[in-house]
């Protein structure tokens, strides 16, 4: 049921995307395409801010059902703190080290930091009045009611003061903000209050903090069946802020005095780890020392505060905290909407989005039928199963998984559970970047150990965030006799890779598994990511060389198959878009389509460029930075860029060459970035069967043909969604993919 990739790939039927908005763009002189050249290149943290706004629109878009809109608010909010601890933390080192170097679209840091709060305010400002103004409105008219304390009835109201006085109050620390003492410590990403208090005795103004208790829900609760407000019994769900159960009961934490007033604030601090390996003696206890001042905190880089607050006040905040005026944000409604996610555990499923649900991979299907639960896989002295399905299958031919919309549980994890069973299995290796606190994985691993096997893990301690998590494992791993490497001085193991080693009776043989996502079985149900297991004697060579690398003191550079970085990787993709410019050249058909996270190398970029200037068509599916610039007359006519932001998190990697009609086709871990090509050991792995291009240039193109949840980039650095034009059918990608694997699963399925 393959459809044809290159006519997937012509969009020529559809309504022209732009609708009414035509880019005024200059066009950069093309006789200097390289990549000193800051007209060819959009600025990546402009780009991200523009990524977010495309997420910030799937929650301000009435097709998508409510709470999937209030998903896309608390998504948006979330990706700004980051984005602050990280991104604009960096940009305000490099201006107090007065760092003058220019990023390639020729802007110093101080104008990326201008930059970067001119377009966020009124992104900010939408997405504060769209959740106030519509969502929330929205919300009370299906039973959900998210209120506001002042407006509640007064059996709410006593029913809140009993709360706040049993479960709140004993937990709540004012603390005196005066100039005779030390300014109270505030915490990254804590919600507080700054309280104006009058002492009726001496008539002082006063001011006080109270921090809002992040072991509390952040929305408080009340019974449903509490009468509200004008006598409406409808609430399937009811609840108000906690900052504002506390606000309107400070009384009780200041006797004797008069509360004025109070407003809420939030502060973003710098979280980015940064660590010189070289001279940390021990890798694990230097990162948990960097941990620790990341908890205490970095400089203040984000100030929030409600809008009311007077100006005095601002200024008292931005004193102590030592910013200036433009790191300061003023919010209209609630802060830290990313709180709002947990409205999605609310039991309405007719106001989310249709669940997406992941089924077998038909050609391992005899696994999921056999499989046992994973507790008892995971137990030492668990029987063996009684056959090595993974490893049949596997000899007979490679498979391609495409996750969620085919089981991570019955892929993936099966796969190691039922290596650390096999008695032949001898050996497990494996790369750990980020996993989820439960893992099953990781019990896999234990009982491999537990069983005798050799397993290695390299893991990866400065997985930004998850840190802490990773140190728990390497040492929960290390205690059981899994040895556990941190990978190599200086890099990142961002490649995700395991391999199997099994005696067989022609001898051991390497079964390998070559991922674009993480070994997560969370995440792995809401990113888009493929893997390609294989038993190619070759590529296992090549995977068993990388882990030498990471784990020892190999230096290897050559490999027959794989792509790594920072070896080989960035050559190889140079050398592949080379070879498109020379067919292009020659008069032949010369193609390019490559799916990645984020576009930002200059090299890499420039190369495109050369390739669209001689006669390559060029298709980029980006799902966030993307720093070239398409569809300039001269320079990039032949490219196009889209970004799909949609249900899921497009997280796959996915290169394709048409090679002069010997087609070459990669996936793997790698985004087109500096520090991907530079400065992470990555791999990217060929997939040469016929069957699984085929796969792959499908999935490719029903992503270039959507028209519902694809956004495509303009030569002025906007983006324009597409719509189903006039009698054109949607086309959303991801539910199309998703009906395939289900029939897939039914065809394979009656053919077992």
């Amino acid at each position: 049921m393959h459809r044809e990739f290159d006519h997937l790939q012509v969009l020529s039927a559809l309504p022209d995307p732009a609708g009414s908005l035509h880019a005024d763009f200059s066009q950069p002189p093309i006789n200097e395409v390289t990549v000193t050249n800051p007209q060819l290149f959009f600025n990546r943290e402009l780009s991200w801010l523009e990524f977010n706004n495309r997420v910030l629109q799937e929650a301000l878009d009435p097709r998508n059902p409510l709470l999937e809109r209030i998903k896309f608010t608390a998504i948006f909010s979330g990706n700004l703190d980051e984005y602050f601890m990280v991104r604009v933390s960096g940009l305000k080192q490099q201006v107090e080290a007065e760092v003058t170097k220019r990023s390639p679209d020729g802007r110093t840091p101080q104008e990326q930091l201008d930059a970067i709060r001119d377009r966020l305010l009124p992104l900010v400002y939408r997405h504060q009045r769209h959740f106030q103004r519509a969502l929330r409105p929205q919300l009370m008219a299906h039973g959900i009611h998210l209120m506001d304390y002042r407006d509640l009835s007064l059996d709410q109201k006593d029913f809140l003061h009993q709360y706040f006085q049993s479960h709140i109050a004993p937990i709540l620390t004012p603390l005196a903000i005066d100039p005779r003492q030390p300014f109270p410590y505030i915490a990254n990403l804590s919600l507080n209050l700054v309280v104006q208090l009058h002492n009726p005795a001496t008539d002082e103004r006063l001011l006080a903090r109270v921090k809002v208790p992040e072991t509390l829900p952040r929305f408080t609760a009340i019974p449903t069946d509490l009468p509200m407000v004008n006598g409406r019994q409808d609430a399937v769900w009811c609840a108000v802020p906690l900052e504002q159960v506390i606000a309107y009961n400070l009384e009780a934490l200041f006797p004797g005095m008069q509360v004025a007033e109070y407003y809420p604030f939030r502060i973003t601090r710098d979280a980015d780890l940064t660590l010189e390996e070289d001279e940390a003696e021990d890798l694990l206890l230097a990162i948990e020392q960097k941990l620790r001042i990341r908890r205490t905190g970095g400089s203040v880089v984000r100030l929030e505060v409600h809008a009311s607050m007077p100006e005095a006040i601002r200024k008292i905040l931005m004193h102590e905290m030592e910013i200036m005026p433009e790191d300061v944000y003023p919010m209209e409604g609630l802060l830290c909407l990313r709180d709002a996610m947990v409205l999605m555990d609310i039991p309405l499923p007719e106001l989310k989005a249709q669940r997406l649900k992941s089924v077998p991979h038909p050609d391992l299907r005899p696994v999921h039928r056999k499989r046992r639960k994973w507790a008892e896989l995971s137990l030492p002295k668990a029987s063996p199963l009684a056959t090595q399905d993974f490893f049949t299958v596997l000899r007979e031919r490679d498979v391609l998984v495409h996750h969620p919309y085919q089981s991570f549980d019955d892929s993936v994890q099966a796969f190691i559970a039922q290596a650390a069973q096999d008695p032949d299995v001898l050996a497990i290796k494996m790369t750990l970047y980020r996993t989820s606190g439960d893992s099953p994985i990781i019990e896999s691993l234990i009982a491999a150990a537990e069983n005798g096997k050799q397993v290695a893990t390299v893991v990866e301690l400065k997985a930004r965030f998850d840190e802490e998590n990773n140190i728990n494992w390497a040492r929960i791993l290390e205690n059981v006799g899994v040895h556990v490497v941190y990978g190599l001085v200086g890099l990142k193991t961002h490649t995700k890779l395991v391999m199997v080693v099994r005696r067989e009776a022609d001898g051991l043989r390497r079964y390998v598994h070559v991922g674009t996502g993480n070994y997560n079985p969370k995440t792995a149900q809401i990113y888009t990511d493929v893997g390609l297991f294989t038993c190619n004697d070759d590529l296992g060579a090549d995977v068993a060389d990388l882990f030498n690398y990471l784990t020892g003191y190999s230096r290897q550079n050559a490999y027959r198959k794989l792509l790594v970085a920072p070896a080989n990787l960035r050559d190889r993709l140079l050398y592949s878009i080379q070879q498109e410019i020379d067919h292009a050249k020659q008069g032949r058909h010369a193609r390019i389509v490559a799916q990645m996270n984020s576009l930002v190398d200059p090299e890499m970029i420039v190369a495109l460029y050369q390739a669209s200037q001689a006669g390559v068509r060029v298709d980029l599916i980006v799902r966030g930075i993307c720093c070239l610039r398409p569809g300039v007359p001269g320079l990039s006519e032949n490219i196009r860029v889209l970004s799909i932001i949609g249900q899921l998190l497009e997280h796959s990697r996915i290169l394709y060459f048409h090679n002069g009609g010997d087609e070459r086709m990669y996936i793997g871990s790698a985004d087109w970035m500096p520090r991907n090509l530079n400065r992470r050991v990555e791999a990217m792995a060929p997939v040469e069967s016929p069957e699984l291009t085929g796969e792959l240039k499908e999935i490719l193109g029903i992503l270039l043909a959507d028209n519902r949840q694809a956004w495509e980039l303009q030569p002025d650095g906007h983006y324009i969604q597409r719509h189903p034009g006039y009698r054109c059918s949607e086309q959303r990608a991801q539910r199309i993919l998703m009906e395939m694997a289900e029939q897939s699963a039914t065809l394979g399925a009656s053919r077992a």
